[in-house]
């Protein structure tokens, strides 16, 4: 069994543009010395599954094989859109659970989108605090979840980051209840470390990517609604938050013996919004290949009673209507686990949209044998289909910049083959990052219009209205410093799946049944031989 000890500390969506900038001018002094230390690498991101970032890390495969993509998918067999976490489609075994099984005694911390590992041989907190809440706040032993709670208290900002709107004097405040939350999370961190026995150890801070979705415009020049008076009245958040977590690993660092090895590492990062995914359900409209029915179904039973609860719920005031519609979406989803329709006519359509965030969109084929009504022949019919909605897409212009509006159009079964692929959307959008995007939340809405156009659709517009000022990049950064690694710089991008193969053979483990391979500048230290199981 091996005796190496290894430390991963993840900055969960920090930038590695404006990490190497503020490692570079002393902003960041702790970070600055463990990359001057250690041997940098850079990582690529899953591209058009963002929502599955920290799953596929974890389980070292790609979507197509652990099945999950976002907090809301498609329902087997309907047209509807069922909430859901990892753990409702994931059944390949974790990088940590793998490391427990093989008799390494674990410590885990705030892992984002990762469920409870059952039987784990250590100690799980599981979403204290975070970005992603989909499991609420647990623990392994459940006895710590009251320790921590007499400790430190609850995490200080309740509930999911995202809002409808914030002034920017509650993004102030917003952003100080993250600052309060950093060193609380490093004082637990740092007792859990102490206390206990542990081979591998995982703590992430996910404050850095609070931060970047809700207050990116504050921070980035290159965001529309930036205003340098108004973050010079109100300072700088994202760079506030990040020194509050360079200090924290500085405490971490400082706690660890050097023969620990120690890994710092972003799986993606942070830009201002650029995805126009919120004009795709009328870009297919125009395209002929989505259809509405032709006039509204009545909700209810045949005597319209239903469709008159509608119309009198229609004309209720936004700030009674919302309530009621949280606690439906709760009972259809939680509990009737119904899901929300989709709403087209699938007799009359060939293809629909699927939610995967601002930055990428889904499409799915209305195949026949497949969906419930399907229309679409698989094969031929359908392949002619692809050919012509790609080209389609491709010609839309972004009036804004002049550039096109898509990027590229990929093929789910090329790049995300495995037995769960029936269940992913058959095409991916992947909008062209150059067009930065604003938001009716942040800077007056400068920036919100997105317009697009092209010969088969026309003109197309709206407004953005989601509250996050900030979306992801496919760019990660990771840093390793130990016994046996040089410092220096990697000469290649790894895949963010890689990186678990390679912390399992670091402890002299195997990850079977993987997509990711292990990265051998990492492995030139020997390691003894394993269990591999």
């Amino acid at each position: 069994m091996s005796s190496r000890k290894l430390l991963i500390v993840g900055v969960d969506a920090a930038s590695p543009t404006w990490l190497r900038r503020w490692t570079a001018d002393g902003t960041l002094p702790n970070i600055a010395a463990f990359m001057a230390a250690g041997l940098v690498g850079e990582t690529r991101n899953i591209e058009g599954f963002e929502g599955s970032t920290w799953p596929s890390f974890a389980t070292a495969v790609g979507t197509g094989k652990h099945g999950f993509y976002w907090q809301q998918q498609l329902k087997p067999g309907t047209y509807r859109i069922l909430g859901c976490d990892p753990g409702d489609h994931i059944s390949q075994p974790m990088l940590w659970e793998t490391l427990s099984a093989a008799g390494r005694r674990v410590v885990l911390l705030d892992i984002p989108m990762c469920p409870p590992s059952p039987n784990l041989n250590g100690v799980q907190r599981v979403e204290w605090g975070g970005h992603d809440l989909a499991f609420g706040f647990q623990t392994t032993p459940p006895g710590l979840r009251r320790e921590i709670l007499a400790a430190v208290g609850p995490y200080p900002y309740p509930g999911r980051c995202d809002v409808a709107s914030r002034s920017t004097e509650e993004c102030r405040a917003f952003a100080d209840l993250l600052l309060k939350a950093v060193p609380l999370g490093t004082r637990l961190a740092r007792e859990t470390l102490h206390r206990e026995p542990w081979d591998f150890a995982i703590q992430v801070y996910g404050e850095a990517h609070c931060a970047g979705h809700q207050l990116w415009h504050l921070h980035d020049p290159g965001h529309p609604a930036y205003d340098p008076e108004v973050t010079a009245r109100f300072g700088n958040p994202v760079r506030e938050v990040y020194v509050a977590i360079d200090q924290a690993i500085g405490e971490l660092l400082a706690d660890v013996s050097p023969d620990t090895t120690v890994v710092l590492m972003s799986l993606h990062g942070m830009a201002p919004p650029w995805g126009a995914a919120i004009l795709i359900p009328e870009i297919l409209e125009r395209l002929g290949v989505k259809q509405y029915p032709l006039a509204p179904a009545p909700e209810g039973g045949h005597d319209g009673g239903g469709h008159r609860l509608l119309a009198l719920y229609r004309r209720l005031p936004v700030q009674i209507r919302q309530p009621i519609y949280r606690v439906r979406q709760y009972v259809n989803q939680r509990l009737l686990r119904r899901g929300e329709p989709l709403g087209f006519d699938p007799a009359r359509t060939r293809a629909f949209d699927i939610i995967l965030g601002g930055a990428f969109s889904g499409i799915r084929l209305n195949l026949r044998g497949r969906e419930p009504h399907g229309i679409l022949e698989s094969g031929a019919e359908a392949e002619r289909f692809i050919t012509g909605l790609r080209r389609d897409l491709l010609e839309i212009t972004d009036l804004r910049t002049g550039r096109p509006a898509i990027s590229r159009i990929i093929r789910t079964a090329e790049e995300f083959p495995g037995p769960k692929l029936d269940g992913l959307p058959d095409l991916i959008v992947v909008w062209n990052e150059e067009n930065a995007l604003g938001t009716t939340n942040a800077g007056g809405g400068k920036g919100a219009r997105v317009k697009v156009s092209s010969p088969k659709i026309g003109t197309v517009e709206g407004v953005n209205s989601y509250c996050r000022t900030g979306d992801h990049l496919l760019e990660g950064l990771f840093v390793v410093r130990g016994p046996g690694i040089a410092p220096g710089k990697l000469d290649r991008v790894v895949r963010t799946i890689d990186l678990a193969p390679t912390f399992a053979r670091m402890m002299g483990c195997e990850m079977r049944d993987v997509d990711g391979v292990p990265i051998p500048e990492l492995l030139d230290a020997p390691v003894a031989a394993g269990s591999g199981r």
